[in-house]
């Protein structure tokens, strides 16, 4: 294993941008200071005007993997993470088979070593008829329990209303949850079919999953995790509706005391609204629904004022045959990974965000929310998984996409910043241009 200097960066991390030098060796971040001298053998890479970040931690992703790898899977999806700055992700249960057992999840893991090139941690789902299996779960095998509130994949909709509340009170670790309220969507879809049969506009997709499908199913996960102190993590916040239900400040107050109740939001509903299903038709459509601009613009401000507690991406491929069906038949979900980062980023260069705020809704944050252990943060004794970010612009093309399903909804559009280098545990991923080496991803730890 090569050891790295990075001289003259710029560094972002736990609040702070500062000059200085960073030492990579043996996997881990070795020292972080001014003036830092070459040692022999030593790769010495000078970052003069460039930012180097902690690698983001995406804390969910559908990397579609068992059952359904013609659209994606661990090797090719993690490929383009690290292209795009993301150093670790956490994965979705609604694969298939489910993840509703040790056995299931555990097999995971074993396809993800040695062909992830990003590190990786599995969610364990929750079902109907599981809650045997829950409460079994043992805390530092999965970074929390995937409940889906609203309409999924398979046997995945937990609308027992006993055992929901038995998952809260009894979930030995994080609960994160799908918000969606299903027989409300299920009317509206039933409305709309009877007006246009299979072929709905896209653009009433926001309609049909409709904000107050939202708000009554989140509403009701914050009622259970009230009711017994639940660790409660809501994923892909979407309207401005529910942002009034979440208590905004610091993820983790000055007195250490961390949020028991926390909010995610996601890259597309910062850079798409309703106007935007005109151009990109089904591209777009994903659950929840990308709703209107005014809804935009408030998930914006929630990060900002810390309402909001993480970004995410959701990723989640189809291929574009898939897209391209009806609406009733066309699939949601979005390729997103290898340019969220650099999306995130235009909040910077709008003047929306900063960047030490973009580090911590999508490096700080999944760490501290899910006791990921010694990564999202540049510190000295940590795992070195680093972004090096600079200020070029470039336009997306689609010959340039990695993920398995060929396709980005911001093919086109031109980023002000991008990646210039990728590390993962010390070594490098990305060099810019293309992928380094073979793949370098360890098992996320979790220290609770």
């Amino acid at each position: 294993m090569a050891d790295t200097l990075i001289v003259n960066a710029r560094l972002v991390s736990d609040g702070r941008e500062s000059d200085g030098d960073l030492r990579i060796a043996h996997g881990r971040i070795e020292a972080i200071g001014s003036g830092l001298s070459a040692r022999e053998g030593e790769t010495v890479i000078d970052a003069r005007g460039r930012r180097l970040l902690p690698g983001m931690i995406d804390d969910q992703v559908h990397f579609r993997e068992p059952g359904l790898e013609h659209k994606a899977d661990i090797a090719t999806e993690s490929a383009a993470a690290v292209a795009g700055g993301l150093t670790s992700f956490m994965d979705m249960p609604n694969t298939s088979p489910p993840t509703l057992n040790a056995a299931a999840l555990e097999d995971k893991y074993r396809r993800a070593a040695g062909r992830a090139r990003a590190n990786y941690g599995f969610y364990f789902g929750a079902s109907n008829d599981n809650l045997a299996d829950v409460r079994s779960l043992d805390p530092l095998a999965a970074p929390g329990i995937k409940v889906f509130m609203g309409a999924s994949t398979g046997n995945m909709l937990v609308d027992n209303p006993d055992t929901l509340d038995a998952i809260f009170r009894e979930a030995p670790t994080p609960i994160i949850t799908h918000c969606e309220d299903t027989p409300m969507i299920d009317a509206l879809l039933a409305k709309y079919r009877a007006e246009y049969g299979d072929d709905i506009p896209a653009d009433k997709h926001p309609d049909i999953r409709s904000r107050e499908a939202c708000m009554k199913s989140t509403q009701l996960a914050l009622s259970l995790a009230r009711k017994h102190d639940t660790r409660l993590h809501v994923l892909h916040i979407s309207t401005a509706d529910e942002l009034a239900l979440f208590t905004p400040g610091p993820l983790i107050d000055g007195n250490g005391v961390r949020k028991r109740i926390t909010a995610e939001t996601c890259i597309h509903f910062l850079r798409f609204d309703r106007a935007d299903y005109a151009r990109l038709g089904h591209l777009i459509k994903c659950n929840p629904a990308i709703k209107d601009a005014s809804d935009r613009e408030a998930l914006i401000r929630a990060l900002a004022s810390d309402v909001i507690d993480v970004l995410a991406t959701d990723h989640a491929p189809h291929t574009l045959e898939e897209k391209s069906q009806p609406y009733t038949r066309a699939p949601s979900g979005l390729p997103l990974v290898q340019y969220a980062l650099v999306a995130a980023l235009e909040l910077v260069h709008e003047g929306r965000l900063s960047t030490t705020q973009v580090v911590q809704k999508f490096a700080h944050a999944p760490a501290q929310l899910f006791d990921v252990k010694e990564r999202g943060y540049l510190r000295e004794g940590y795992h070195a998984d680093l972004v090096l970010v600079e200020d070029t612009p470039f336009t997306v093309r689609r010959e340039d996409v990695l993920s398995k399903c060929g396709w980005s909804p911001f093919e086109g559009t031109t980023f002000r910043s991008r990646i210039a280098s990728t590390w993962v545990n010390g070594e490098l991923a990305w060099d810019g241009s293309r992928l380094i080496g073979e793949p370098r991803g360890q098992r996320l730890e979790f220290a609770r």
